[in-house]
C-alpha cells in the first residue's frame, strides 16, 4: 500500500487528505497545532462562508493576476461542487442576499466534525492517521525530498513516504499554525517562492488619526460608502461597501477588496490615496444644492445632519480631513464628501491580515501542483503564490488546490486521475 504524508490540517490538506483516503491511500496527516480546522474555525466564527455563487467568469476573476492558475484548479472543484461536497457531509447551504454561500446553520465546527468523521472512517481503506503538535522543520541535507523531519513533545523524529502534500498556509494569523517558516527550507532546496505579503488587510492612515478621532471612533463603522481608487499604473477601482476606522487607520470589507491594489502601490510609491464617497446615493449636484442651502442660526454640524443626514463618524472624518478653510467653503466641502482623499502609509503587519499573499510561484510546479526541484512533493493553499478577496473565494481556491495535488499524487503513484465530484463518498 502506497503511503502520503500530508503535512497541514486546513482546508487544503484536509481536502488532500480525504481524496488520498477514498482512493485507499494510506495518509498520514501531521500538523503543529493541537486540533486540526483551527484558521477553518475562527473563519466561521461569525458565520462560515464556504464559497459564492455568482457566474463562474465573475468568481474566476476575483484571483486576479492568478486567475489563469485558480481557474483551472477551480475546473476539478468549483463552487457548485463545494455545495454539493458539503452536502455530501450531511451539510445542506444557501444563498445570502451578497451571493455568498453559508451553511445552514451558518456554522464552521459541524461541518468539520463531519469531515473529520469521514477521514478517519472512509468506506473503503484505512482511516487517515492524524498526528498532532507534530511540527515540519524540514529535511535533512541529504535525505530524499520525500522524508521529513518533525519536532514534537517527545522530541525529534523522522517520517518517511511515497509522496507528500505540504498544505503549509501563508504567513497570517501565526498563532493558529500559518507562520511562514517552511519558506527558507524550500529556497534551500531551490524552489522559487514569491516573499509573503499582507492580503485582506487593513493599514494606517499617513500620520494617523487625532487623539480625538482614534479615541472617540476607533471600531466604528462607515456605512454606505464607496471608495474609489485609481493606482500609478491607470487600474481603477470603485465599490460599494462598509470599512471600520481603527486607532490607527482604516480595515474591514470594503478595505480588503482594494488591499491588493492600495498594498502594492504603497510598496512601489511609498503611500497610496483613495476618494472616499460619503453619500455615494446622491449627485454631487444634490449635495451641493443642500450644502448651499441656507442655514439660518444651525451650525454647520446640524446643518448636516438636517440637510443630508451627514453625522457621527462621517461627520468626523470630514473635520479630521479638512482644513477649516475648506469646512466653511460650500464647494469645497460639497466636493469632499462625494470624494474625500484618505491617505494610507503602510499596510498592518501580515500575522494581523486575513489572508496572505506571495508563496510559491506557481511556474516551478506542474499542472498537479508538483514541484519541479522536488519530484513527489505536491504544494497546496495559501502556501502558493495567489490572494483572493474575502467572500468565499480563499476557501473555493483552497479547496480546489488540495484536490488538485491529491489528485496528482495518485497520478503519480497509482496512475489514476482526478476522482470526480460525483464520486466522493458522502
Amino acid at each position: 500500500m502506497k503511503k502520503v504524508i500530508v503535512v497541514g490540517g486546513g482546508p487544503a490538506g484536509l481536502m488532500a487528505a480525504d481524496v488520498l483516503s477514498a482512493a485507499g491511500v494510506e495518509v498520514h496527516l501531521y500538523d503543529a497545532m493541537p486540533s486540526v480546522g483551527r484558521k477553518f474555525l475562527l473563519a466561521g466564527k461569525g458565520g462560515l462562508n464556504l464559497t459564492h455563487a455568482e457566474p463562474a467568469a465573475i468568481f474566476a476573476s476575483r484571483y486576479g493576476a492568478r486567475r489563469s492558475q485558480i481557474e483551472a484548479l477551480l475546473q476539478g472543484f468549483d463552487a457548485t461542487q463545494v455545495r454539493a461536497w458539503a452536502k455530501g457531509l450531511g451539510v445542506d447551504t444557501f444563498v445570502g442576499s451578497s451571493g455568498m454561500v453559508f451553511p445552514l446553520d451558518m456554522k464552521a465546527a459541524p461541518l468539520l466534525r463531519a469531515w473529520l468523521h469521514r477521514l478517519r472512517h472512509p468506506l473503503a481503506g484505512p482511516g487517515v492517521q492524524f498526528h498532532m503538535r507534530q511540527r515540519w522543520t524540514g529535511w535533512d541535507t541529504d535525505s530524499a525530498c520525500t522524508t521529513l523531519n518533525f519536532d514534537g513533545p517527545s522530541g525529534p523524529s523522522q517520517a518517511s513516504s511515497d509522496a507528500v502534500v505540504l498544505a503549509l498556509g501563508g504567513g497570517s494569523w501565526a498563532r493558529l499554525g500559518s507562520n511562514g517558516a517552511w519558506v527558507p527550507w524550500l529556497q534551500a532546496r531551490g524552489v522559487v517562492v514569491a516573499p509573503l505579503l499582507p492580503a485582506n488587510c487593513g493599514f494606517d492612515a499617513q500620520g494617523g488619526w487625532s487623539k480625538y478621532f482614534a479615541t472617540r471612533f476607533a471600531g466604528q463603522p462607515f456605512k454606505s460608502v464607496a471608495l474609489a481608487f485609481t493606482n500609478s499604473q491607470g487600474v481603477s477601482f470603485r465599490r460599494k461597501g462598509e470599512f471600520v476606522a481603527t486607532a490607527t487607520g482604516v480595515e474591514g470589507s470594503l478595505i480588503y477588496t482594494a488591499s491588493s491594489l492600495l498594498r502594492d502601490q504603497i510598496a512601489g510609491q511609498g503611500q497610496a490615496t483613495f476618494h472616499l464617497d460619503l453619500l455615494p446615493e446622491r449627485t454631487p449636484e444634490q449635495v451641493l444644492a443642500e450644502v448651499l442651502h441656507p442655514r439660518g442660526s444651525r451650525s454647520l454640524s446640524s446643518h448636516l445632519k438636517s440637510r443630508l443626514h451627514l453625522q457621527g463618524i462621517k461627520a468626523a472624518l470630514l473635520h479630521e480631513v479638512l482644513s477649516k478653510e475648506q469646512i466653511n467653503d460650500p464647494a469645497a466641502l460639497a466636493a469632499a464628501i462625494k470624494a474625500l482623499p484618505i491617505t494610507l502609509a503602510a499596510a498592518r503587519p501580515l500575522d494581523e491580515a486575513i489572508s496572505s499573499a506571495g508563496g510559491v510561484r506557481f511556474e516551478v510546479m506542474d499542472q498537479n501542483l508538483m514541484l519541479a526541484q522536488l519530484p513527489g512533493v505536491f504544494c497546496a493553499g495559501e502556501m502558493l503564490d495567489w490572494e483572493a478577496p474575502t467572500g468565499g473565494y480563499l476557501l473555493t481556491a483552497c479547496f480546489a488546490s488540495g484536490r488538485q495535488a491529491g489528485a496528482g499524487v495518485l497520478a503519480r503513484l497509482l496512475g489514476a486521475g482526478p476522482t470526480p465530484a460525483s464520486a466522493r463518498p458522502s
